[in-house]
């Protein structure tokens, strides 16, 4: 049998709402179509944002939404996105198809679309393509309260007051599409840029956030952070380091054998390599941890749906991208010392979104569901879980490989305790015995998301999959779950 000890008496660290956090670029119908659909659309909207998709996020409660790239953010210049949208300028997408933007979602849409769904803005800059001054009045337009020139416009724009965006990126994926900056040359790129993020004359705290490896890649890190102390150390406005990690694929989207249900599952798993790496490479020249882990683009990759247009990145979202979601989830939970923000790419219509839409038609994936099912987490004292889980063999490029069956996270908050569990196996379920430690449990609910591995949400059958309640009886110290196969559960527990 399974088991799982939570010692809920030892305590830990906050888990950041930031980490579950989303993406939104401008690629493929994530933006247009997904988010805005224009205040003369039939589609029911308010200001032009689709009001079903709204209130679909304001379930999941985003904490923080990160705009408007990806490798879009270093070819976008801000001004094209603000003013009349009539007047406004009609770009070509280099990166994504070199459709024809017509920039009629920008700054002010995309900040009234954060106060919509209840998430924080995370901005990022240009820096491929972008100079220090487009950067710094993009932040002056954004949050000074005075009397300038630009925070006339952003007035006359619809907002006199300002919008006190707390975070900015400086640059995107700057060892790639952003630039094809090494690690040494871009830190020299990054305090230059950084050194001109300011509050603005008011108490509103920034966050400014360096561009990290893609993947687990120690050595950019390294390099990046030892160029840093070694020019300047005591520069200070640097306060969040990025990496990006995509388990990618195995099979596709939707057709995929039981080997490769596993194989994918197991690819996401190694987002814990990445976090415990990652951070002990930082702690080298940051041991205080004042700049925090971020990973603001995680998640599958798959090949894009057979019929859509292979640059906009549409992918379907089965079960087996929600265990994925789930899974990470539960590795950020159980560090939350070490990640303080990360953001699923993507929310809407790209990769693995949280959201589908056709049309005046939109679907929740699972992925989405797990999110909803999930943010009970949110702000919670992380607790420490042991787990004895039986194993199973895996694929895994680097040879022969073990993956535990069971796998999941604990936080406290109130008078309870918040665990979700996953279940990898394809088709056996399995009984968890849940050991509570320095605390006594006086009942609980359960959801549960399971289902056949391959299932999936299609606008034929928008409600194939979603989350249902699910019978537990959490009393006493130590309790017994029975996972179904296949599954995502998440299980309050009152204390009493």
């Amino acid at each position: 049998m399974n088991r799982i000890v939570v010692n809920a008496d030892l305590g830990g660290h906050t888990i950041n709402p930031n980490i579950y956090g989303h993406f939104a670029e401008h690629l493929g119908r994530c933006i247009y179509e997904g988010i805005w659909v224009g205040e003369d659309s039939p589609i029911p909207n308010t200001g032009g944002i689709r009001n079903d998709v709204s209130a679909a996020l304001r379930k999941m409660k985003p904490p923080v939404i990160r705009w408007p790239g990806g490798c879009y953010a270093d070819d976008y210049h801000w001004e094209d996105g603000v003013g009349p949208r009539a007047s406004r300028p009609r770009r070509v997408n280099i990166h994504w198809g070199e459709v024809v933007e017509s920039n009629q979602f920008g700054t002010q849409e995309f900040l009234r679309f954060c106060r919509a769904v209840g998430a924080e803005p995370y901005i990022v800059g240009n820096v491929g393509s972008g100079t220090v001054r487009e950067l710094r009045e993009w932040v002056e337009y954004c949050n000074f309260d005075g009397d300038s020139t630009l925070a006339q416009r952003r007035a006359a724009d619809g907002s006199p007051d300002p919008f006190g965006v707390t975070y900015w990126g400086v640059g995107n994926e700057n060892w790639g599409c952003g630039g094809s900056f090494g690690p040494e040359d871009y830190c020299a790129a990054f305090k230059r840029y950084a050194t001109f993020v300011r509050s603005f004359g008011n108490d509103h705290r920034l966050c400014v956030i360096a561009c990290g490896p893609a993947g687990n890649d120690v050595e950019w890190t390294v390099r990046f952070f030892r160029k840093l102390r070694h020019d300047y150390w005591d520069f200070r406005n640097i306060h969040g380091f990025a990496a990006h990690y995509y388990c990618g694929t195995a099979g596709t989207a939707t057709e995929y054998t039981t080997d490769q249900w596993y194989e994918l599952i197991h690819k996401g798993l190694r987002m814990e390599e990445l976090v415990v790496q990652q951070r002990a490479a930082m702690d080298a020249y940051d041991p205080q941890r004042k700049i925090g882990l971020i990973i603001d683009e995680w998640g599958t990759w798959h090949p894009v749906e057979e019929g859509t247009n292979s640059r906009f990145l549409y992918q379907q979202n089965t079960l087996r991208d929600a265990l994925v979601a789930a899974t990470t989830l539960d590795i950020f939970n159980r560090h939350a010392d070490k990640v303080v923000m990360a953001n699923i790419a993507q929310t809407i219509n790209v990769l693995q979104a949280m959201i589908l839409t056709h049309g005046d038609l939109m679907v929740v994936t699972p992925t989405g569901y797990v999110y909803e099912m999930y943010a009970p987490h949110q702000g919670g004292t992380s607790v420490p879980v042991a787990v004895e889980s039986e194993s199973l063999g895996v694929t895994d490029p680097d040879g022969e490989a073990s993956m535990d069956v069971v796998a999941g996270s604990a936080s406290l908050k109130e008078d309870a305790l918040f665990v979700t569990l996953t279940n990898a196996h394809a088709s056996d379920p399995q009984r968890v015995t849940i050991s509570v430690r320095g605390a006594t449990a006086s009942g609980g609910s359960a959801r549960v998301l399971t289902g056949e591995i391959h299932a999936h949400n299609t606008f034929a059958a928008p409600d194939a999959i979603g989350p249902m309640p699910m019978a537990v009886e959490a009393v006493g110290s130590e309790f017994v779950v029975a996972l179904p196969p296949a599954s995502v559960t998440a299980l309050r527990v009152d204390l009493g």
